[in-house]
């Protein structure tokens, strides 16, 4: 099987934060490949996985990184995939890390989500996907409907509470 999305993380710490994206590319049956890797301590490695992920197939990279949080910068300026940038909250609520993904030079893109918002990109990474791929697009429709008929589940569960003074 070939990875289409690549998660990168900077360090093993970060997995329990991309827990979030791994299980939901898992739930949309998109195969993935998860790696840590440091634009810091193994920059020939960030090298050689940026230049080569589009030749094994790779088409949608997630990188995230707390902190100074240059993985996913670097990983942009080596491949013309799309990469999206997950911020995490290592330091300073991860405001740190945000601004440092945000802040892209001219000509080096990097979709970012929300801090610690994995689940979020691998969303976005799905969507991108789905442009090409007529069942993934399903999928993801499916998801997104049942996103919405648990928000109608929970307002009727509301509009069930009984108190003295609720109006609705």
């Amino acid at each position: 099987m070939t990875p289409r999305v690549s998660i990168i993380m900077g360090s093993t710490s970060d997995l329990p934060m991309m827990k979030k994206a791994a299980d939901l590319l898992e739930e949309m049956q998109v195969p993935f490949e998860i790696q840590a890797l440091s634009a810091h301590r193994t920059p020939q490695e960030v090298e050689k996985f940026a230049t080569e992920c589009e030749d094994r197939g790779v088409q949608v990279i997630i990188a995230a990184a707390g902190m100074a949080a240059h993985l996913c910068g670097v990983i942009a300026s080596m491949t013309p995939l799309p990469v999206i940038g997950v911020p995490i909250s290592a330091s300073l609520q991860g405001l740190d890390a945000l601004l440092a993904i945000v802040q892209m030079p001219p000509g080096i893109p990097v979709a970012t989500v929300g801090i610690d918002a994995s689940l979020n990109a691998a969303l976005l990474a799905v969507q991108i996907l789905s442009v090409g791929d007529p069942e993934l697009r399903a999928r993801f429709k499916a998801y997104k409907r049942n996103l919405k008929n648990k928000i109608v589940e929970a307002n009727k569960q509301l509009s069930e509470l009984k108190y003295l003074h609720k109006t609705n």
